[in-house]
């Protein structure tokens, strides 16, 4: 069996046992093996494959620093209005501002829920989001709840995601699924991704930005063939090219999360973004 192909069927075995039960020992000894295997990349050949002519729709202008002012979320606003970006994606605290700044524009506002560790409760994640929400957010990238995951615990997992993607989809918000792919082993990317679709998220996300690492085309492409093609897939953490930015989207991204997206689209440098995300 070659690579791809492997990679396929872990993720066929992985979801078809997350639709009946949570435990998916079965399938690890077959993700081990594509490690085992030297594998560090892997292609989807699906629609997301075409790497877009233009590229700003496919990026979420980004600010996530803590030291980020009101003065530097009223200039990300501008530009992603200028550069028609997918949106911005900041801080819950700065949403009303950007809302305001970016009425009647079609840039919407994205922020982020149980950022960045993931491990508030499940019951204050989906307050956090209610009240972005109501403050203009359209778009929530929640964290999971990475440690849950890790200990196995796939029932919370599931539940702590669908009480969010819950308050998003009451008033027609995406929301998007960061798994933090630098702390997980491939079991677990695969698994997050495959939790991610059951609970009705909209996307899975590889980073936070402020982990141990960022994204990866492998990560991308491993998470798109868990997903399918009918899902998003966000790349974001360390995008700061266009190159960069083609091959995560060749890879099966359908977001990019960046801060250096003025470069990306301008086909510059992107050096200058931050590099935690």
């Amino acid at each position: 069996m070659n690579r791809d192909a492997l990679v396929e069927a872990v993720t066929r075995e992985v979801i078809a046992a997350l639709s009946t039960r949570y435990d998916v020992c079965d399938t690890g000894e077959k993700v081990r093996e594509v490690v085992a295997n030297g594998v560090d990349r892997v292609a989807f050949h699906g629609e997301a494959a075409e790497v877009p002519l233009d590229m700003a729709r496919y990026i979420d202008h980004t600010l996530l620093k803590p030291e980020a002012t009101a003065a530097e979320i009223d200039q990300l606003c501008r530009e992603a209005a200028q550069y028609r970006f997918a949106s911005v994606c900041i801080n819950p605290t700065w949403v009303k501002r950007a809302a305001e700044n970016l009425r009647g524009t079609a840039v919407p506002v994205c922020t982020v829920i149980g950022f960045p560790l993931g491990a508030g409760t499940s019951e204050i994640k989906a307050m956090e989001a209610r009240r972005a929400l109501r403050d203009g957010a359209r778009e929530v990238d929640m964290v999971l709840n990475i440690g849950a995951l890790k200990s196995g615990d796939h029932d919370l997992v599931l539940k702590d995601i669908e009480k969010v993607v819950d308050a998003a989809h009451e008033v027609g918000a995406l929301c998007k699924v960061i798994l933090e792919t630098a702390l997980l082993t491939d079991e677990e990317k695969v698994v997050a991704s495959a939790l991610a679709k059951k609970a009705k998220a909209d996307f899975v996300k590889t980073s936070t930005g402020f982990g141990p690492g960022g994204a990866t085309v492998y990560d991308v492409a491993l998470m798109r063939e868990t997903v399918g093609p009918e899902m998003g897939v966000k790349a974001s953490g360390g995008v700061r090219t266009t190159d960069d930015a083609e091959d995560m989207i060749a890879a099966g991204a359908t977001r990019i999360g960046a801060s250096a997206g003025i470069e990306i689209v301008g086909g510059k440098d992107g050096g200058q973004g931050d590099e935690r995300y």
